[in-house]
C-alpha cells in the first residue's frame, strides 16, 4: 500500500526553560541553563540539591482546583502542552471527525509524586489502609492520554507508551505509523514526567547518576566536556499534532515540518548502560534512515542523546561516526540537555520540538557549559559548543536512549508541499 505522508501541524510545551513554544525556544537559542536548587522539596540532605524544574507553573490555567486535585503533576503539565498544540493546530471548531483523532503519549515513571505521598501517608499510619480513592488513576502512567482525550472529546487511538527514556519518541513513532497507515487522520503525540521529588532526586544519587556540582547548579549539565559528571533531572511536557498531509491540506493548516521516519533498536546489553560502542545507537539510526528514504549525507543536524554522564556520550559519538563516516564532519550535533536536563519519558518529546524549530528557522541550538575539551572526542566534530549556528538544515534526528538499551530515533524534514 502507499504510505500517506505526516506532517506536523501544532506544537506545545511546558519546559524549564518557559511555559510554552516561544519561550522554550528563545531559551534554547540563548542558551539558557533551567538548573536551579530544588524548590519542589526539601532536597537539603540529598547528594544532588538541584533540578531542572518548571517555574511558575500554575495548574489552575488549565484545569479547575477540584479536578486539578484529581491529577499528578505529570498529568497536569501534559494538559498543558497539549492545550496549547491543540490551539496552535487549530483542532477544535474546525468539523474534524473526533472518531480519527487519537492521543499516543509517553511517560517513563507517571505519578511517581502521588506514589511517593500515598506510601509515606500509609507508613506514618497506624496501619490501617486510608488511601486516596483517586490514587492509582492519579499515579498509574497512561493516564495522561486519557485525561487529554477526554478533554476534547477525541476517541481515536489512544495509550501510554513506556520505554524509560524513550517513551516520547516512541509514541511519536507509533503515531507516525498510525497515520501514515490510513488508521487516524490527527494524532497528539508527546510526553510528561515530574519525576523531581525524594523518589526520584534519591533513586537516581543512589545509581550515581546524578550530578553533584551543587555549588554551580547552571554549569552542572556538561554533554561531551571533560569534567562531566551526570546528567541533571528535568521535568516538564510537550506534545506535537501529527496529522495527513491531504487532510491538514484540505483544511488548510499550518504546517511547521514533515516526519520522514523513525526507527527503534535495543541494546541486549546492560541494564542501565548504553552499549559501549554504540550498537544499539548505531542500529537505531541506522533504521530510522532506512524509514526515511534518506541518506546520511541528507542529514544536517542531530539532537543527540548527550544526558553528560562519562558512558553514554562517547558511544553516541561513536555510533555517530559508524554511521556518517566523512559526512560526520558536515553535521552540526547539539544537547539540549545541557539546557534543559535530562526530562526522563518526556526527553524526545520537548528535543524533538527544538529539532522540529532547527529544521523550520535553520538554526541549531547550542551544547552549552563546555569548559574542557575531551581528547575522546574527534575534534573535526561540530557539538555546536555555547553559540547558535545559522545553517540550512533539510533533515535532521532526535535521538533518545532509556535504561533497559530501548533506543528510538525520528527523522524530521522540511516540508515542501
Amino acid at each position: 500500500m502507499e504510505l500517506k505522508r505526516v506532517v506536523i501541524t501544532g506544537l506545545g510545551a511546558i519546559t524549564p526553560l518557559g511555559n510554552n513554544v516561544a519561550d522554550y525556544w528563545q531559551g534554547l537559542v540563548n542558551g539558557v541553563s533551567g538548573a536551579a536548587p530544588i524548590t519542589l522539596f526539601d532536597a537539603s540532605k540529598f547528594k544532588t540539591r538541584f533540578a531542572c524544574e518548571v517555574k511558575d507553573f500554575d495548574p489552575g490555567k488549565y484545569l479547575d482546583r477540584k479536578e486539578a486535585r484529581k491529577l499528578d503533576r505529570f498529568s497536569q503539565l501534559a494538559i498543558a502542552s497539549s492545550e496549547e498544540a491543540v490551539q496552535d493546530a487549530g483542532l477544535l471548531n474546525a468539523g474534524l471527525d473526533p472518531d480519527r483523532i487519537g492521543v499516543i503519549w509517553g511517560s517513563g515513571i507517571g505519578g511517581l509524586r502521588t506514589f511517593l505521598d500515598e506510601v509515606i501517608g500509609f507508613a506514618k499510619g497506624d496501619g490501617t489502609p486510608r488511601f486516596n480513592p483517586f490514587f492509582i488513576p492519579k499515579m498509574i502512567a497512561d493516564i495522561a492520554s486519557g485525561h487529554i482525550s477526554m478533554r476534547y472529546g477525541f476517541r481515536g487511538p489512544n495509550y501510554t507508551t513506556v520505554s524509560a527514556c524513550a517513551s516520547s519518541t516512541n509514541a511519536l513513532i507509533d503515531a507516525f505509523n498510525y497515520i501514515r497507515l490510513g488508521q487516524a487522520d490527527v494524532i497528539l503525540a508527546g510526553g510528561s514526567e515530574a519525576a523531581v521529588n525524594e523518589a526520584g532526586i534519591g533513586g537516581f544519587n543512589a545509581m550515581h547518576a546524578l550530578s553533584e556540582r551543587n555549588d554551580s547548579p547552571e554549569t552542572a549539565s556538561r554533554p561531551f566536556d571533560l569534567d562531566r559528571d551526570g546528567f541533571v533531572l528535568g521535568e516538564g511536557s510537550a506534545c506535537i499534532i501529527l496529522e495527513e498531509y491531504e487532510h491538514a491540506k484540505a483544511r488548510g493548516a499550518k504546517i511547521f515540518a514533515e516526519i520522514a521516519g523513525g526507527g527503534m533498536s535495543a541494546d541486549a546489553y546492560h541494564l542501565t548502560a548504553t552499549h559501549p560502542e554504540g550498537l544499539g545507537a548505531f542500529n537505531v539510526m541506522r533504521n530510522a534512515l532506512k524509514d526515511s528514504g534518506l541518506n546520511p549525507e541528507d542529514i544536517d543536524y542531530i539532537n543527540v542523546h548527550g544526558t553528560s554522564t562519562p558512558v553514554g556520550d562517547p558511544s553516541e559519538v561513536k555510533a555517530i561516526l559508524k554511521l556518517f563516516g566523512e559526512s560526520a564532519y558536515n553535521l552540526n550535533i547539539s544537547s539540549t540537555k545541557s539546557m534543559t536536563g535530562h526530562l526522563l519519558g518526556a526527553a524526545g518529546a520537548i528535543e524533538s520540538v527544538a529539532t522540529i524549530l532547527a529544521v523550520v528557522n535553520d538554526l541549531i541550538p547550542p551544547t552549552i557549559n563546555h569548559f574542557t575539551d575531551d581528547p575522546a572526542f574527534d575534534p573535526r566534530l561540530n557539538f555546536t559548543f555555547m553559540k547558535p549556528q545559522q545553517r540550512p538544515v533539510r533533515a535532521a534526528l532526535c535521538n533518545t536512549f532509556g535504561f533497559g538499551g530501548h533506543n528510538a530515533s525520528i527523522v524530521i524534514k522540511k516540508f515542501t508541499a
